[in-house]
């Protein structure tokens, strides 16, 4: 199975995005073909206000990716901008794509509602699963992994595939393969207090974040507010330090929060401070990495990998415009 998927570079990633996004891609990388892109033209269709510097984000996102483990000698990583076909698809399929699909998009409209401070009422922000659809099928994906969000997308994208080879002729000898989800079983981390772990609220922990300021963080974290003192029995399904616990440390130790936070036998402050060692044990490897992967190494994979998929692309695209052409003349 080929396996594709992007992430945009807005800026660092924290542990709901190794939880939620990283561990599953070095789970596939290890069984599939794997193209893993920066998706830096998908980030202006929130952030084009926002003046970022993508080039350097691209970069510094790759760097993470290896730093986690993803292996640019098994998987092919690169940048979307750096491959002009992305374009010239999404061009393309925006010309036979219903408004109709995008605007009941219940990504989109949810997006509308959640997002007030920005003006995302643009072309690109509604035609974005169309973008993505090409970012998707120009590499012939079969698999694609996803959060519960995004399922909607994915089926857009199937059928601006069908109808793409309805309205061309192409049903027979399909040009494209309609991708299917894979949907991660982890759930989504919250921040540290409570809310969706993002840069923007301030509640996240950065991959890149050192032990104190790892302690720090944890030991601010929201727990459960029936636990006002040591002894009170708690709930830890309501505490977001458990859900760390869950994510980072072993099996005998969640077991122990859990045990200890019901009946009222441990302290909150313990129970961080076994959380917070157990996110470290984790993220030091990656910081220590990270170190190590020097900018000559860096654009030395970037080049590779954007030339690797450039042949792919040109190659697909190729195709597209023999099939779209040929039909229109």
């Amino acid at each position: 199975m080929r396996i594709v998927s992007g992430m945009r570079p807005t800026g660092k990633l924290h542990i709901g995005h190794y939880v939620g996004v990283l561990k599953k891609w070095l789970e596939l990388a290890q069984e599939h073909e794997s193209l893993f892109f920066v998706a830096d033209w998908h980030a202006l269709s929130t952030s084009y206000e926002e003046k970022l510097n993508l080039e350097e984000l691209s970069l510094e996102l790759i760097r993470t990716w290896m730093a986690v483990g993803i292996d640019p000698e098994k998987s092919l990583l690169f940048i979307q901008s750096a491959i002009k076909e992305h374009a010239e698809l999404y061009l393309l399929l925006n010309m036979i794509t219903p408004i109709g699909w995008l605007e009941r998009n219940p990504t989109y409209k949810d997006q509308l509602e959640q997002i007030k401070h920005k003006e995302i009422h643009t072309a690109g922000f509604l035609t974005y699963p169309v973008l993505q659809t090409a970012d998707i099928v120009l590499y012939e994906a079969e698999g694609v992994p996803i959060g519960e969000d995004q399922r909607p997308h994915l089926e857009i994208a199937r059928e601006i595939v069908r109808r793409f080879h309805h309205l061309f002729g192409c049903k027979e000898r399909p040009i494209f393969k309609e991708p299917q989800e894979i949907l991660s079983p982890t759930p989504r981390l919250l921040g540290i207090d409570g809310r969706k772990m993002s840069k923007s609220y301030g509640n996240a922990i950065y991959l890149d974040e050192e032990p104190e300021s790892i302690w720090q963080k944890v030991r601010a974290a929201k727990t459960d507010p029936q636990r006002i003192r040591k002894n009170d029995p708690g709930n830890p399904e309501v505490c977001v330090v458990y859900g760390y616990h869950k994510a980072f440390s072993d099996p005998a130790t969640i077991a122990q929060v859990e045990e200890g936070c019901r009946s009222g036998t441990i302290g909150c402050v313990e129970c961080k401070r076994w959380c917070a060692a157990a996110i470290d044990e984790t993220l030091a490897p990656i910081r220590e990495k990270r170190e190590r992967i020097g900018s000559k190494l860096l654009q030395e994979v970037v080049a590779q990998g954007n030339a690797q998929a450039r042949k792919l692309a040109q190659a697909k695209m190729e195709e597209v415009n023999s099939t779209v052409l040929g039909a229109t003349q």
